[in-house]
């Protein structure tokens, strides 16, 4: 029977007595529970669930009631149940995910509102707690009006895209139908976020594209990177274009058929850049969106867990409710055509990865949660066959996307270099910022083939240096 209610709990904790004297100790699992998915703690079983049993379990259930009433504003919703185990007495206290939040203990003057981590009952932090508030009053963040007036910004790209997508024209009713402004003219926060001016400093995305594995110094290690900010639409297309331009696709020839394989798929790189952009939370401040791409992988890294507070990789994803943080932007975005109301973006990330062409087990999407962060991994399907073993991939053919292509832009050099040109004059003509990569894998090559030459190679390092083609 125990193992069957622990296994029937969203969130667990374990009490061998009932503290009377120091409730605190299981006070903030119950101020935990109610501010998140709810919980169970199991009186009179010690944490590794040996069953101990409580002496008066009749005198237990009535003190825990006394004090949640006592010590836990507003009450939350409880329910006590008796339970016998091997001739022992137990107690199983139900707490229900409340809608009044935040649930605070209050004691000696100070009141706390504490929230799941892992399995601890830890302080809500800040910006966490202004969450909670907003939950208990039925509000969002983005429906917020703020004090900003609708004239006093402009709305092009947004009306653009919406008439693309749609087409339908963006009427002046719309913004407060849509819920971008009130009716006094002041727009909400999902207002904000959609003007053509960068009006929400945090509104922002950090791409990197890392050389190798994992991530190191960004000055020796990042082949590109670039920051974006301005508003989500504008967010969107400067990410997927960024992911898009450090991509490849690669196609097998097969007697007359040619069958494209892309790194990634097109569609899940959209569905996570909309599921970082709809889904994080912007109460955080100094945080953003990080995108970051290794030789095998991208990861999304939006600010903000799971709404609900269970991380995602202990869930069932077909299961998930569309519990959304930012309602009124995912409301116009599915407008847009960019996402669905019903939750399944996830769902669409792995269906649309599977269907590559390479796809196996390993390729697999990943998603993670902590309490103040969400990560998309997608695998780069072409890793194992083109970064492991490219000399057994002779028989395909590579068509690169990535603007920086290292033939390409070498042939564009030579062409450049037809006059002496400068380190500095050859890395701004080709945009490549970083000077690591651009020295070890573009100038030593084209040095060492004889193309290029230097102006003055008894002086390798002198700062007047510069380059020209070895033909000229």
């Amino acid at each position: 029977m125990l193992f069957q209610l622990i296994a029937e709990a969203t969130e667990i904790d374990y009490k061998e007595t009932l503290e009377i004297k120091k409730p605190k100790s299981w006070l903030k699992s119950v101020s935990a529970f109610a501010n998140g998915i709810g919980g169970s703690l199991f009186f009179g079983v010690a944490d590794d669930k040996t069953i101990v049993g409580l002496d008066d379990p009749q005198l237990a259930a009535d003190k825990i009631t006394e004090i949640i009433r006592e010590k836990i504003s507003p009450v939350p919703e409880i329910v006590l149940n008796p339970f016998e185990e091997d001739g022992k007495q137990i107690l199983v206290l139900k707490v229900r995910s409340g809608r009044n939040t935040p649930y605070f203990y209050s004691a000696d003057g100070i009141k706390q509102a504490f929230v799941r981590v892992g399995n601890s009952s830890v302080p809500a932090p800040d910006h966490i707690l202004k969450e909670l508030i907003l939950k208990g009053s039925n509000q969002t963040f983005d429906s917020l009006t703020t004090a900003h007036k609708i004239e006093e910004y402009s709305f092009t790209l947004l009306e653009a895209t919406y008439r693309e997508r749609t087409h339908l024209d963006f009427e002046k009713s719309d913004y407060l139908s849509f819920g971008l402004a009130d009716q006094n003219g002041f727009l909400t926060h999902a207002g904000m976020l959609l003007t053509d001016q960068h009006s929400v400093y945090n509104s922002r995305i950090f791409c990197t594209r890392w050389n190798g594995l994992k991530k190191t110094s960004i000055f020796d290690d990042a082949i590109d990177d670039k920051e974006f900010s301005g508003n989500l639409i504008t967010l969107l297309q400067n990410a997927g274009d960024f992911i898009k331009n450090n991509s490849k696709i690669r196609f097998v020839k097969k007697d007359n058929e040619r069958i494209d394989k892309p790194d990634y798929a097109q569609r899940a790189v959209t569905e996570a850049l909309v599921n970082a952009l709809i889904h994080r939370d912007y109460i955080v401040m100094g945080k953003e969106i990080h995108i970051d791409m290794y030789d095998d992988r991208v990861e999304i890294q939006s600010p903000g867990g799971m709404f609900d507070g269970k991380a995602i990789q202990d869930r069932d994803i077909d299961t998930i409710s569309s519990a959304r943080r930012n309602p009124v932007i995912a409301d116009l975005f599915h407008r847009m055509r960019y996402m669905e109301r019903r939750g399944s973006g996830l769902r669409k990330i792995l269906d649309s990865t599977a269907q590559l062409p390479g796809y196996s087990d390993e390729h697999k999407p990943q998603f993670l949660s902590t309490d103040t962060d969400f990560i998309v991994v997608l695998k780069n399907i072409n890793y194992n066959s083109v970064y492991k073993t490219a000399q057994n991939s002779t028989q395909d053919s590579i068509q690169d996307n990535t603007q920086d292509d290292t033939q390409n832009k070498s042939q564009v050099i030579l062409n450049f270099c037809s006059v002496p040109r400068s380190r500095t004059e050859i890395q701004e003509h080709i945009e490549i910022k970083n000077r690591s990569y651009f020295l070890s894998k573009i100038l030593k090559p084209l040095l060492e083939s004889g193309k290029l030459k230097m102006t003055m190679p008894n002086k390798p390092t002198s700062r007047n240096q510069k380059y020209i083609r070895s033909d000229t």
